[in-house]
């Protein structure tokens, strides 16, 4: 997406004023063995990362009918995930600078990997949540890190091209993770499908140690001095434009989240009674976004970002008023408008950070990665507890309200020019 792409620009122009310009021979460039490691290492951390965080969301109703339990607290097992994976990024990327960057990526996928593979098999509810938090906890070194380490030692003539594998991981494991965890519960078993997923990730892990490239630039600290970045949060939260583009984070990924989570309940209900396997498949409406996303990139250069947020919000809009329909046919459509809404909507609001934060712009990112997995996390859970009381028509109502409030304060925003 096209915001990861700018974080990372702006994350080297904060590295080299924080450490000094680092030299132009020891970065990783193209037509080198190392370059195309590192890319394969950085799909593997896309792919393994994603796929964890959200291959659970087909799987909601088998944990409902499994453990019990409601569809509000079977949402849990991806809000918590969520919550911890926003609170984690938000720390990790504050303390990247003092542990070696690949260790830590290694350390966070293997460990998240160990996590979903035991969440697979524990015999309670409750320790199925806790393996999900400490798998969103530990996963938040991923996206703080890499990162951080593209940023120090790709060649920046080769940034774009380096961050679209990292993207195409992310895109291919948040589609094949949810894809295929449906797929596979239809003919197995959700344990046996997210112990699979877990070795794979396990393996994706050794994979990306393995190939990717020891760090040579980055500069480590033994300590850390937390009034910078206090003082960096504080003068962000401070600056009205940066705290409406947080919001539309928050109300982006909330919409989004409850849409999905509760459509899989609806459509294993009566009257469409799908199999596991057919709901999984609307997950693939996510090419759409991949699609989306990128024109988005381009069209926001031109005509600016404010009407491009306010566009992706209006298609979200039109897809959760079109879900009110009860047909099959407009519920699928519902969820392609809703998804490419999204996609849109996201690529512009965040890669608008780096030109509304005049300073700091790694600490501006990562409180709209704070806003935005906090979405997820709140929306999603109180999506279940209106699905419980009112059905859909409720769910709907609520996704509604909140596209049209973010219509509203994207409109509020000072324009963000043709991106000086």
């Amino acid at each position: 997406m096209a915001y990861q792409e700018k974080v990372i620009n702006n994350y080297v122009n904060y590295s080299a004023n924080a450490s000094g310009a680092v030299a132009i021979d020891k970065y990783i460039s193209a037509g080198t063995k190392e370059y195309k490691n590192t890319g394969i290492a950085l799909f593997f951390v896309g792919f393994a990362s994603f796929s964890m965080i959200y291959c659970v969301q087909p799987l909601l109703p088998a944990f409902a009918k499994s453990f019990g339990v409601s569809p509000a607290n079977s949402s849990l097992a991806l809000s918590l995930t969520t919550f911890f994976l926003a609170i984690s990024i938000f720390l990790m990327g504050a303390i990247s600078q003092i542990f070696d960057r690949k260790k830590m990526i290694y350390i966070s996928m293997l460990s998240g990997a160990i996590l979903n593979f035991i969440a697979a098999f524990v015999p309670h509810w409750h320790q199925l949540l806790l393996a999900r938090a400490l798998e969103g906890f530990v996963l938040g070194g991923v996206p703080a890190v890499a990162m951080a380490y593209i940023s120090e030692e790709i060649n920046p003539k080769n940034l774009g091209r380096s961050m679209g594998l990292y993207i195409a991981g992310n895109g291919f494991g948040a589609m094949v993770g949810r894809v295929g965890m449906g797929a596979l519960t239809e003919f197995t078993s959700w344990h046996l499908a997210m112990a699979l997923m877990g070795i794979i990730c396990i393996l994706s892990a050794f994979a990306f140690y393995i190939l990717l490239p020891a760090p040579r630039n980055s500069v480590r600290t033994n300590k850390m001095d937390i009034k910078v970045h206090l003082n960096a949060w504080k003068g962000h939260l401070a600056n009205k434009n940066l705290l409406r583009v947080y919001l539309l984070g928050f109300l982006l990924t909330g919409v989004f989240v409850t849409i999905f989570n509760y459509t899989t309940f609806r459509l294993s209900a009566a009257p469409f009674n799908l199999s596991q396997f057919m709901i999984a498949m609307l997950f693939l409406a996510f090419g759409f976004g991949v699609i989306s996303s990128s024109l988005a990139g381009g069209l926001s250069d031109k005509i600016g970002r404010k009407p491009v947020i306010i566009g992706g919000f209006a298609l979200m809009l039109a897809g959760v008023l079109v879900s009110f329909l009860s047909s099959l046919v407009t519920i699928i459509i519902a969820i392609i408008l809703v998804t490419t809404g999204f996609f849109v909507a996201h690529a512009a609001a965040s890669s608008s950070i780096g030109f509304i934060a005049k300073e700091n712009k790694g600490h501006a990112s990562s409180l709209y990665l704070l806003f935005y997995y906090f979405g997820s996390s709140i929306v999603g859970s109180l999506g279940g507890i209106l699905w419980h009381n009112g059905g859909w028509a409720s769910v709907a109502t609520l996704c509604a309200a909140m596209s049209l409030i973010a219509i509203i304060t994207a409109n509020s925003l000072v324009a963000i020019k043709k991106d000086r």
